[in-house]
């Protein structure tokens, strides 16, 4: 699907670089006998029927660390999905690969009974988007690495800073990246962010969080039409996360990664663009899209912009 080229002009009902016009209301899920992991769901709580997005959080991350993104997302509109897959895991991806086909398949009987009264899922609009290792993990269920059976067709990808690459010094499996330029034959949109600090070390000790060579470029260089990509100048690979994650976990992504002054502006850029392209490879509006495009710069620096289109 591409966007509609009666829309090409600014939309104006809406300023994507603030809150949406809708209240949300956060369910959390745990996990049982009929829910795959446990959830955190962002929905609109006014009665309508919107899009899906499943976001997928980086390695060793807690769910709860994209509340402040996922909101700004469903406030425009669309329901998050937000798994926890896994607390503790090693370099093989293929777990978490199988958890996010599991609960792709579940969301057409599962999710309704958790949304507000009056509130529709619409899973012929279905996205999937991944941070980080989370990232490489969309991009592996997209690309049907496990060659397993998916219920729910996705409509659109996108990749947050993701890395296909070292976690800990240790090799993550199975491998996506081909090196082979143009290799995604995906036939769905895709959207690549990445982190201009993400590639630099922050402790000599340790390996750069977005490291050079397994990082967004090459994602992006293996995407097909239609496919964009952004570079945001000056911030690092976690500050798109809260302003405040808790615990142990929380300080420790303050540390090992070489991050921006704060996190809120990167944050809402990636809220922006998740916005921007839903809407137009979505719902056919490409003028958010072209918005962000053009005036990005009052917000973050860009340090690169491509479009395949």
């Amino acid at each position: 699907m591409s966007p509609s080229s009666s829309s090409v002009g600014v939309s104006s009902k809406v300023d994507v670089f603030g809150i949406g016009e809708h209240e949300i209301k956060v369910v959390k899920v745990a996990e049982d006998a009929s829910t795959p992991r446990p959830l955190l769901i962002f929905t609109p709580s006014e009665a309508g029927e919107f899009p899906v997005l499943v976001l997928l959080h980086g390695f060793l991350l807690y769910n709860s660390f994209y509340s402040q993104l996922s909101h700004h997302i469903a406030s425009h509109g669309f329901i998050l999905v937000v798994p926890q897959l896994y607390s503790v895991t090693g370099p093989d991806a293929t777990k978490e690969i199988e958890c996010v086909v599991a609960i792709s398949n579940w969301l057409p009987e599962g999710l309704q009974k958790f949304l507000p009264s009056g509130v529709h899922a619409d899973l012929t609009k279905l996205g999937l988007a991944g941070h980080s290792r989370g990232g490489k993990v969309a991009f592996a269920v997209a690309l049907n690495k496990l060659h397993t059976k998916l219920n729910s067709k996705f409509s659109a990808l996108i990749g947050i800073d993701p890395v296909d690459g070292m976690d800990m010094g240790k090799q993550t499996q199975p491998k996506v990246l081909t090196y082979v330029p143009h290799s995604f034959n995906l036939e769905i949109p895709v959207m690549v962010i990445g982190s201009g600090l993400g590639e630099i070390r922050k402790n000599p000790l340790f390996p750069a969080c977005a490291p050079k060579g397994v990082n967004h470029e090459d994602f992006y260089n293996e995407c097909c039409k239609p496919a964009c990509y952004f570079v945001v100048k000056d911030y690092g690979h976690l500050d798109m996360l809260d302003d405040e994650t808790k615990g142990i976990r929380g300080k420790v992504t303050h540390c090992l990664c070489k991050n921006g002054k704060s996190r809120e502006p990167m944050r809402r850029f990636v809220g922006v663009a998740v916005v921007a392209f839903l809407k137009a490879y979505l719902e056919g509006d490409c003028g958010y899209l072209t918005a962000i495009k053009d005036e990005a710069n009052g917000l973050v620096v860009l340090q690169k912009v491509d479009f395949q289109l």
